[in-house]
Parts: C-alpha cells; sequence; structure tokens
C-alpha cells in the first residue's frame, strides 16, 4: 500500500469511525429517553443505563452500512475539497484504484463489526435482557409480560428472564391435548439446566380434567425437554444480536416445531450479506466524489447520502416483512437492497469515466 493508499485509508475510515459513533450515541441516547417509561422502584435509572450499555454493540453491528456511507462521502469530500484527488487522478491514478483504496477501510471495518456482532453483541445482549428482566419484578412473582416463549410438542413454555450458565427464572408450561385444550399448567421460580434436564424449583402445578382442577405444589421437579439453555437464549435475544452460526440451525429447529423461522433465516442473510452492504454503499458515495453526482456543496452530498442511506434501510425493512408475507426466500429479500446499490453505484460510477 502506498503513501496515498495509507492517506486515503485514513481520511475515510477516521471519517467512518466518527460518523459511527454519532449515529451509535444518538441511537443509544434516544433509547435511554424510552427506557423512562419503564422506570419503577425496582428497575431505577441506573439499571436503565446498564440496559442501554449492554445493547451497544448491537446497535454498533446495525449502524456499520449506514456509516460507511456517510464516512466515504465525507473522506472523500474533503479530499475532492482540496483538489487533491484531482491532482492524484491527474498524476495517473486510475478510478478503480481509487475505489479499492476507499473500500479497503470500510471493508475493515466491515470486518470488526461482524467480529462485534459474533462474539461481543450476543452476550453482551443477553445479561441486558436478563439484567431488565430480573430487575423489572420480584423473582417469586413473574408475569407473562416480556420473557421468552417456546415450543416443546404440545407443551408451550414462557421463560420470564434466562443467565448465562443454564439458569432461568419465571416459568411456566402449558400442556394441551390433541383438541387443543388446556390441561395441564405448571410454574416454577426458577429453573437450573444440570445432566441434559432442567431442574425446577418451587412449582406449582394445576391438572385439569372435565370437572375439575388439582393443583399442588412441589420444592423441585425435573423436567425432561429438548429445550436447552442455549434455545432459550436464541429467543430472549434481538435476532440481529446472534451469531451467524447459530441463526440457520435455529431457523431449522422453529421450522421442526411448527413455528415462525423465516425471519431467522432472513436475519441470517442479513448477516452474512452485511459486507457487500458495505461495499456497495460505498460505491453510491464514489458516486457522488467521481460520477455524475459530483456537482454541489459537501453539505449537500452528505444530506442526499443520508436520504440513500434511509431509503436503503427502509427498503430493508419493506422487502423483509413483504418475504414473509409472500413466501419469496429469505436470500432475495436480504439481497434485493443490496444489487440496486451495487447496480445504481457501478453505472453511476463509470458513466462520465
Amino acid at each position: 500500500m502506498g503513501r496515498f493508499d495509507r492517506y486515503l485509508a485514513g481520511n475515510v475510515l477516521g471519517a467512518t469511525v466518527g460518523v459511527l459513533a454519532v449515529l451509535v450515541g444518538l441511537d443509544a441516547l434516544s433509547s435511554v429517553i424510552d427506557e423512562l417509561d419503564d422506570l419503577s422502584p425496582d428497575y431505577g435509572f441506573t439499571d436503565a443505563l446498564i440496559y442501554v450499555a449492554f445493547t451497544l454493540p448491537r446497535r454498533l453491528h446495525e449502524y456499520v452500512p449506514f456509516a460507511a456511507l456517510i464516512g466515504a462521502l465525507v473522506g472523500l469530500g474533503r479530499l475532492a475539497a482540496t483538489s487533491e484527488l484531482t491532482v492524484v487522478r491527474a498524476a495517473g491514478r486510475s478510478l478503480p484504484q481509487l475505489a479499492l483504496g476507499t473500500l479497503r477501510p470500510a471493508l475493515l471495518l466491515a470486518v470488526l463489526g461482524f467480529l462485534v456482532g459474533e462474539f461481543v453483541s450476543p452476550v453482551a445482549e443477553q445479561f441486558a435482557v436478563s439484567h431488565k428482566a430480573l430487575a423489572q419484578g420480584s423473582q417469586s412473582s413473574f408475569t407473562g409480560r416480556g420473557g421468552v416463549w417456546n415450543r416443546d410438542g404440545d407443551t408451550f413454555i414462557h421463560v420470564s428472564a434466562v443467565e448465562r450458565g443454564g439458569i432461568i427464572h419465571g416459568v411456566q408450561l402449558l400442556t394441551f391435548d390433541e383438541e387443543r385444550r388446556l390441561t395441564r399448567s405448571l410454574r416454577a421460580e426458577r429453573g437450573t439446566y444440570q445432566g441434559g434436564q432442567w431442574l425446577l424449583e418451587k412449582v406449582s402445578r394445576t391438572e385439569l380434567t372435565q370437572d375439575r382442577a388439582v393443583t399442588d405444589a412441589l420444592i423441585q421437579q425435573v423436567w425432561e425437554t429438548e429445550v436447552t439453555p442455549q434455545l432459550l437464549a436464541l429467543e430472549a435475544v434481538a435476532l440481529d444480536s446472534l451469531p451467524t452460526l447459530e441463526l440457520w440451525p435455529y431457523a431449522q429447529y422453529l421450522r421442526k416445531q411448527g413455528l415462525m423461522y423465516r425471519d431467522v433465516e432472513l436475519a441470517f442473510w442479513r448477516k452474512v450479506l452485511q459486507p457487500f452492504a458495505v461495499a456497495g454503499l460505498v460505491l453510491v458515495a464514489m458516486s457522488f466524489i467521481f460520477g455524475p453526482l459530483r456537482e454541489g456543496s459537501l453539505g449537500a452530498r452528505i444530506f442526499t447520502g443520508v436520504i440513500i442511506g434511509v431509503v436503503f434501510r427502509i427498503s430493508q425493512d419493506f422487502f423483509g416483512p413483504a418475504s414473509l408475507i409472500f413466501g419469496l426466500p429469505a436470500i432475495l429479500a436480504a439481497a434485493a437492497p443490496i444489487g440496486v446499490c451495487w447496480i445504481a453505484g457501478g453505472w453511476l460510477l463509470t458513466r462520465d469515466n
């Protein structure tokens, strides 16, 4: 890598990191304000700050493509404003070489964001969700609000909070017969995963028949099920914060249980294709500097870039639900907005060059 390539990469990377910090900071501030509605004697302002702080890795991973777009616009725009890019082009540096030099720092940030999404975000997000759930109510009286739902055959499972290490709180099991009538209800304050099975504590069990209901209380009860702590942890956190290698098996598990799984497949393909999204948005940003859109002030370019980023995000949010409704392949919904960016960016770059 030559001296100018390092200089170009430093400008683009510095601008992208700055934009990413601003975006994540504003999103975190907005989340803190939203959390004020949930404050209670048990869930205080400090708990809200802890919750938002541990969701920052997920937010960082989500905003990497948008930050790459604006960062490339700002970094290249500075060089264009001082005519440095013009001098370099006159010296014989080709457009593909400049494109490669711009893509390197963006893809580096995309890789770092991917690593954060794979190894940091899942752990931090699970801690944030469990901390909030435990703080919002006493462990002896969990309600059905929030929490995790799952299914094991004819039994529907609700867990209020999932901790690392195979510990769950506020367990409720609802068992139905073939005619979808409730036959058994079980509540437990706490469950611990040991030796391939769950040990439930402080259990209240109700057996329902056609003419009566029988309730008894147990100190402990063994619960044998295929539902593992890993599956419950996957349900507890946002799909965007789950590791890529766990999303696809999780989708197939949900499919076997007859549950909604296409949204998990969509999250899988979005994470896999995120580096291509970053590259596509950077190509669009370069068209504002080297293509027919290069006329205008830097502020106007950045404003237009923000609009493009918003449209890109809206298109992702549109094609995702549309694929679920119309049964389209999840990979098509994830790839369509990215493909439009690549086609538009490439066409604009080559139009006047």
